[in-house]
């Protein structure tokens, strides 16, 4: 019976007031039941399709075209974006305060990280994972007796120039370096070092590091043990520290400081590496040097990730903003850029949202990324200052891209 004949029924037994048309509506509703036309088999599998089955997507090796960026704190993991497209191509499975680090060979990414047998709490496991860059898959996980958790510093965690040896922070119970074998997938020993963090690759010797003391040392691995040397005192630690997150150039060899109040200095890396003088990015960029005095305003440099180095160019982008001494957590108002080699500011591009972080990729299209607290980011043009895209929610954290070997 249709809907139409059912309804005349019901409304000839009880009637065409409001209360009968009531009563068949609720009936119809409630208990009857309408025939409808059932569809043929062929038209039924041509609506539902053919069968799916089930597959694993794989993506390209790591590109020099691509940003990861940290989700932060409730996050699934860094997620990788195409600077070209602004589209997102994957994402990293990177915990909490994990450190991201990858193979030079573009064959693995390593997740330096922390887990608690009951989340936050219970047994403590310290490892490196071990992803194929192609699947995101989990190849394997190497212990290691400890390591610092703290996330954002992109010196926490670093990978000798072959790509052979991990060198990964630690805090437990006192300031040490674990050495990781890459090959054999194993932890190798830790190397006490007080006083000093923020790890440099030291290509053929092993790893230097900033120390408190306004020292840089070096550390020569030496199968079972080393032999750890220091600079003389090139800065002062409590009058103007240096940002954490020091640049290496893998290519030049070449390490890339800043400091709080904007010098900028560039330090050869070796067995003896060489520390060359400082100067101002502000000087550089025709104004007076900044200084320490409180409630003296100038441009400084700010934020978690405050600097960026287009290594083929020896273009370093910094980003800036006006304030006093000691608003080195601020984000940035401008991102200036500087020619390391002539030791000018030749570009100065504003952007919105105060961003706490940048990076550059590393290919000729030379585009900035700069992230913050709001887990926006931009992708900027760095010969134009034009923004190329704007990706909502793509994270606040550090930024890593594929050095040049």
């Amino acid at each position: 019976m249709t809907l139409k004949g059912t309804l005349k029924k019901e409304l000839g037994t009880n009637g065409l007031g409001m209360n009968g048309v009531g009563t068949a509506l609720a009936r119809l509703l409630l208990g009857a039941t309408l025939v409808t036309a059932v569809p043929a088999a062929p038209l039924l599998a041509e609506t539902l399709g053919e069968p799916e089955e089930p597959q694993v997507g794989t993506i390209d090796a790591p590109k020099p075209n691509w940003f990861y960026v940290r989700g932060g704190w409730g996050s699934a993991g860094s997620s990788i974006f195409d600077a070209g497209t602004g589209k997102m191509v994957g994402m990293v499975s990177t915990s909490r305060d994990s450190d991201l680090a990858i193979d030079p060979d573009g064959k693995f990414y390593y997740v330096a990280e922390t887990m608690w047998s009951k989340v936050n709490r219970g047994t403590r496991m310290d490892f490196v994972s071990v992803y194929d860059s192609k699947t995101l898959k989990l190849v394997t996980e190497i212990p290691t007796p400890g390591r610092l958790i703290i996330g954002g510093f992109n010196t926490n965690f670093v990978l000798s120039d072959d790509g052979k040896t991990a060198y990964d922070y630690n805090f437990d119970p006192a300031s040490s370096v674990n050495v990781i074998d890459m090959v054999k997938r194993k932890f190798v020993r830790a190397i006490e070092l007080p006083g000093c963090a923020s790890l440099i690759p030291n290509p053929g010797v092993g790893f230097s590091a900033l120390c408190a003391d306004g020292t840089l040392a070096t550390v020569a691995v030496k199968g079972a043990s080393q032999d750890i040397t220091r600079s003389a005192e090139f800065f002062d630690a409590a009058a103007d520290p240096i940002f954490s997150n020091v640049i290496y150039d893998r290519k030049k060899k070449m390490a890339v400081m800043l400091s709080y109040t904007g010098l900028v200095r560039t330090a050869q890396i070796g067995a003896a590496p060489v520390i060359g003088m400082p100067f101002s990015i502000q000087e550089a960029g025709g104004m007076r040097a900044a200084d320490v005095k409180p409630l003296d305003i100038a441009w400084y440099p700010g934020g978690m990730q405050p600097m960026a180095l287009h290594r083929a160019t020896g273009m370093l982008w910094v980003l800036m903003h006006k304030g006093e001494y000691w608003s080195h957590k601020e984000g940035a108002e401008e991102i200036w850029g500087l020619d390391l080699a002539t030791k000018k500011v030749v570009k100065r591009y504003p952007v919105e949202g105060h961003p706490s972080n940048i990076e550059i990729t590393q290919d000729d299209a030379a585009l900035i990324m700069i992230n913050g607290m709001e887990n926006d980011a931009r992708i900027i043009d760095s010969r134009t200052g034009e923004t190329k895209h704007e990706i909502k929610n793509a994270g606040g954290g550090l930024i890593t891209v594929v050095q040049p070997r």
